[in-house]
């Protein structure tokens, strides 16, 4: 990412957005972001990827009632490519990054900018939690609030401010991303993993604030949710091998449950036997889940596991196709024993 703007705003906040096809959204979202409660200057940038349906005109109406908002073209259309448009526009000392399809408490930026200025933090972000709005994503956000479905990331339901490996989207000092050199456009998906795993290894810090949650709309069907995943998992094993000191103990567990149905499927009878067992284990575990979420409606409860098998099984794939697309992380599963890793 090279090229810088102009001048900078002291104390101004340039909000990035993607967006792709959001008509459905935008408009509540983009409601949310200009009531933020803050008492500096602000930019709205919403970068879009040649959207195919009304997004753009619905921007453009957006940009002739509030001078704060500009419109940015995004030929690539990648999220990466978004973000760094963005940067190389940004005229504010801190930098937000807001997704199109989320809602972010009107105190989001005045907390995020409060907690940089007072140090020991080079980004800072909140929760994220899913809110579902239909039937599957509803479904999704249940699995999202239990352990099979959070995992280790920690981000997703901190309780009182941590330090965290990576944060769901986040504000930084400009000149912060800067000198990382912006989002890695190699990375299609995943990218503020990346960057956050960049900053981590220049000795940065990552704060979670719980205040600052934010609540997202997770996809709404099980077709979806398994493309999403399947990309996140051959992202993920990237970062890990580009990055090894960002691979955690938990990343290792759904490709381990892919090749354990595979080794079911595929070998000799003596093997597939432990394996099959490995599986009726985690099939319970599944259940147990799905008992313990009852309260929520027995139907949304029910379909926890084939839910929860769908991330799993599609994240675990894709890091094993990850593995032979750009190579095994090596150096990561060597550093793994050494303890530097988070849990």
């Amino acid at each position: 990412m090279t090229g810088r703007s102009a001048g900078v705003v002291q104390g101004g906040v340039s909000v990035l957005v993607p967006t792709l096809n959001e008509a459905d959204c935008i408009e509540e979202t983009a409601a949310r972001m200009r009531a933020q409660r803050f008492d500096g200057w602000v930019e709205f940038l919403f970068v879009d990827g040649r959207s195919t349906d009304r997004t753009r005109e619905q921007l453009a109406r957006l940009a002739a009632t509030d001078p704060r908002i500009r419109v940015l073209d995004n030929p690539q259309r990648g999220i990466p490519f978004a973000l760094n448009i963005g940067l190389r526009q940004a005229s504010g000392e801190f930098v937000a990054r807001m997704d199109a399809h989320a809602l972010y408490p009107e105190d989001y930026l005045a907390r995020a900018v409060e907690r940089l200025e007072r140090g020991v933090a080079d980004c800072v972000s909140g929760p994220q939690i899913a809110v579902g709005t239909d039937r599957w994503s509803r479904r999704v956000a249940l699995a999202l609030s239990t352990r099979l479905g959070i995992g280790g990331a920690a981000f997703r339901n901190a309780t009182r401010e941590i330090e965290v490996d990576q944060g769901y989207t986040g504000v930084w000092r400009r000149e912060t991303l800067l000198r990382l050199g912006g989002w890695d456009e190699r990375w299609a998906v995943a990218e503020d993993g990346e960057l956050a795993a960049r900053l981590r290894e220049a000795g940065g810090r990552i704060i979670c604030v719980p205040k600052m949650a934010a609540r997202y709309f997770p996809r709404n069907s099980l077709r979806r949710l398994a493309s999403q995943y399947w990309r996140y998992g051959q992202y993920r094993e990237k970062t890990c091998r580009v990055h090894p000191e960002s691979m955690r103990r938990s990343h290792l567990l759904p490709p381990s449950l892919a090749a354990t149905l595979l080794v079911a499927l595929m070998a000799p009878r003596r093997v597939s036997r432990l394996a099959r067992l490995g599986l009726v284990t985690y099939a319970a575990a599944l259940l147990g889940t799905a008992v313990s979420r009852a309260g929520a409606g027995l139907r949304d409860a029910a379909s926890l596991p084939a839910v929860l098998a769908t991330m799993h099984l599609t994240w675990g794939f894709g890091f094993l196709l990850g593995c032979v697309r750009f190579g095994p992380p090596l150096r990561a599963l060597a550093m793994l024993p050494r303890g530097s890793h988070r849990p």
